[in-house]
Parts: C-alpha cells; structure tokens; sequence
C-alpha cells in the first residue's frame, strides 16, 4: 500500500513540475497506474488508488487547483469518466488475472491426472497396482499422505507416513458407502469414494491435495478405471491360458496317439505271429523279436519325450550344472540316437579344442541328441551328418549339419515352437513337434543360445551355444 501511495505522489509531483501539462495527459497516465496496481495486487488495490487518484487529478489539476471543487461542467464530465474508466479497467484487469490463476490451476490439475493415468498404466497386476496407487497418488498430486481401502478381502494399503494413529480417525468400510467427495473433521483427510458404476469398491483418503473437488472426482474414477482394467486384463490372461493349455493338451494327445499307434501295431503284429505260428523258422523269430526290441525303444523314447515336455511346461526341470568336457557330453549324445544314426554317417570335429561348458549334462545330452535324431530323421539313409564343437569367446558352439531338404525361411523361429512341425513333412514324416522345442528350453535355461540355418550346398544346420566353464 505504501508503494502504490509513493508512486501516486511520485505521478501527481512529476506533472505538477510541468504546468503546461494537460489534464487528459495526466488522466491517461494514473489510468495506466491503476491498471498495474490492478494487474499487480488486485481490484481492491485498484479501486482505492482510483478514488485517490480521482481525488488528486480533481485537486491538482483541475481548474480552480488547489481545491476540490470544479468550476467547469465538462470537467465533472471528465473526472466521472475518468474515475468510471479506472473501475471498469480495474474490474477487467482483475477477470483477466483470475481467469488466468484459474486456467494455471487447470492445466496443473490436468497435469496432474495426466501423470496418475499413466502411472496407473504402467502394471496390469491387480495385487502391485493396489499396493502401488498410494504412492502414484501422491507422487502426482504431491499430497502429504494417502491411504486406499478396497472392499477386496478389505484390503488396505497406504504411503509409508501413515500411522495406525491416522488410520483411527475415519472408518474406510463406513466412508466407501458416500456419493460425493467430503472433507473429514478429523485428521484432515479429504475422503473420496472409488466406485465402479453404483457400485461401491473402496475408498481414498488423501491428505492436503491442491485439487479442485471435481479434480478429486476424476482420481477416484482414474483408480477405478485402473482397478478395472487390471482386472480384466488378468481375467483374459487366466481365460486365454486356460484355452492354450487345453489346446495343446489336444495336440499333445492327439499327436501321442498318432506316434504311438505305429509302433504298437508293429509290436501286436509281431507278437501276434508269434503266438499263432506252430513252427516259426529262428531267422523269423528272431526278425519278429529284433521288431519288438526296436519298437520297444521308440516307444519309451516317444514317452521320455512326452515327459521332458512335462516337466519344461510345469517348470519342474532340475539342473545340476557342472564343468563337463565337451567330446563326452557329444559321444553320450550320439550313443543315445544310435538307433536312428545306424544308417547314416557322422563325421565329428572340433572336439578336442574345446575348452569344459558348465551345463546340467543329462539334459544338455538329451538336447544334443535330439538335434542328431532330428538331422537322421530329415536326412537321406546313406548321407553325412557332421557334428562340430568350436570356442566363441566366452561360449562354446555345438553345431549339426544334416544333408536334408533345408528349412523354409519362413518357418525358422516356429520350428522351435512345441508341437510345431514343418509343412512339408507333415503325414511324410513322423514325430511329435517335441524335440526342437525341448532343445530350446534346455539351451535356454543355461542362458545360451539356438538357431537354424540353411547351409548351401547341404541342408540344414543347428547351432546352440554353452556357457565356457
């Protein structure tokens, strides 16, 4: 107040040095004062320096000077004017300074929820966004304390300067049951109910948010929003995964079937000529009896595979990591496919230059042996399958290159898929879609690496990479 004081005296004492100065002048000027003092400290300021102003242009400037009456009718004109502008010039400056705070305000508050919803989008989980919502809450709105109950198992969850002293002044399960925003006598908190719809699901106490009550409105429906959304999003996820498990277990059982049907029929058959036969020939029985013993093994190999598959599903697989030397886990590996290699021919190379991988060796065999089985079964009788081991930095390579038809571009990742078989090999081939992908969990679960690709000139070749121990 002083200085709007000083900068009147300042104004009337500069023109009164100046007499040929003319009252229009010295009008326009103190308007132009009143309008900073209304855009600085507001229409009371303003109105106040009007009427002071009015006074001292009347007083000092108006003939007869040094008094405050007017001789000259025009001159009332003048001042009424002049005093009329300044108010209606303060009034308009003042709208306009509000309006400006109030659209600051907004932009703030939409900021504000701008930054909880996207918050809120960060995790579909229902449990971590319950747990998490107090503390986006007061991140975003900068409030000093935040607590939410949800009539979910009446769960409560809340900022970590929040005492069970604060907790005893409103009741959550009473205040979950009001329609509109409300301020607490007690403990300060501003209470607002989260519902879904009519339907009541909880309640927000925040403390000291700089929030207009509809701003508070739109936070208790962004939580229930995101409550919503993570519930939907887990029910589809549990739905789509029951579909998936049902699924492949009707691809499973419908592929087991089909590989298994095959050599029990050879084994009936067998067996059944056996027991009908009066006199069978010792070459015949022994012929019948080698194709018992080879069906015999392709149907447990069939069932170990089915079971491996189990366990990768159920994450169940125990690993035991070691240092093995690579030329053993690769001979253990060829002498469990020796059934399906007798036909063809293995070159192996590489092996001894190898430094010791750290790997589970029952499992990384089995995974060697697949790719083998895998390379014999797409390969012509009589073709080369060659088998290199190499270092490559900190990991080690085992590759395997077949003489085959090659794989199509197109089909490289989802020949790792489960159960997934190449297009062309379908009803040509038999097999289950179980070896390459239980390769890829094995190989997987020691933290490497499996790819495919077509080698020109051969076929195809996998290469999986193991940790150096």
């Amino acid at each position: 107040m002083a200085v709007a004081g000083l900068s009147l005296a300042v104004i009337v004492e500069t023109y009164r040095l100046f007499s040929l100065t003319s009252p229009t002048i010295v009008a326009l000027t103190l308007l132009l004062y009143i309008l900073v003092l209304a855009a600085r400290w507001g229409l009371r300021f303003a109105i106040v320096a009007s009427l002071a102003a009015a006074a001292c242009l009347n007083f000092f400037f108006l003939p007869p000077t040094g008094t405050f009456t007017i001789s000259d009718r025009r001159n009332w004109v003048a001042l009424f004017a002049f005093w009329v502008a300044a108010i209606i010039a303060s009034q308009l400056s003042n709208r306009i300074q509000t309006e400006a705070q109030q659209a600051k305000s907004r932009e703030r508050e939409l900021e504000m929820l701008f930054e909880l919803s996207r918050a809120l989008l960060q995790t579909d989980k229902v449990t971590e966004l319950l747990e998490a919502i107090p503390r986006y809450i007061s991140s975003a709105t900068h409030a000093t304390a935040v607590v939410l109950y949800v009539d979910r198992g009446t769960q409560l969850f809340h900022t970590e300067n929040v005492g069970p002293e604060d907790l005893q002044t409103v009741d959550p399960r009473a205040a979950m049951h009001l329609t509109e925003v409300r301020t607490s006598v007690n403990g300060g908190w501003t209470i607002l109910p989260v519902r879904t719809g009519m339907k009541p699901r909880g309640v927000l106490l925040i403390r000291d948010i700089p929030a207009s009550k509809e701003t508070c409105e739109s936070v208790a429906r962004l939580v229930s929003i995101g409550i919503d959304r993570a519930e939907a999003l887990e029910a589809a996820a549990r739905s789509e995964a029951a579909k998936e498990s049902e699924r492949l277990r009707m691809v499973l059982l419908d592929s087991i079937t089909h590989e298994l049907r095959t050599p029990l029929t050879a084994i009936k058959a067998s067996a059944s000529a056996l027991l009908s036969a009066d006199h069978v020939s010792a070459e015949n029985q022994q012929e019948m009896l080698t194709v018992i013993d080879e069906e015999c093994d392709r149907l447990n190999g069939l069932i170990a595979q089915a079971v491996q598959m189990g366990q990768l599903e159920a994450s169940v697989m125990h690993m035991d990591f070691s240092a093995c030397p690579v030329p053993e886990l690769i001979q253990q590996a060829v002498q469990a496919g020796a059934f399906s290699l007798a036909e063809h021919h293995l070159q192996v190379t590489g092996m001894e230059e190898c430094p010791p991988v750290l790997v589970d060796r029952t499992w990384i065999e089995r995974a060697i042996a697949n790719l083998l089985i895998n390379a014999a079964k797409y390969s012509p009788p009589g073709s080369t399958i060659w088998v290199r081991a190499e270092s490559a930095g900190q990991d080690v390579t085992v590759s395997v290159t077949d003489e085959g038809p090659g794989v199509d571009p197109a089909e490289r990742e989802m020949l790792f898929e489960r159960f997934y078989r190449g297009q062309r090999f379908r009803g040509r081939i038999p097999g289950t879609g179980m070896g390459l992908a239980i390769c890829r969990a094995v190989v997987t679960a020691h933290h490497g690496t499996i790819r495919v690709e077509n080698q020109p000139g051969r076929g195809a070749k996998f290469t999986m990479t193991l940790p150096m121990a």
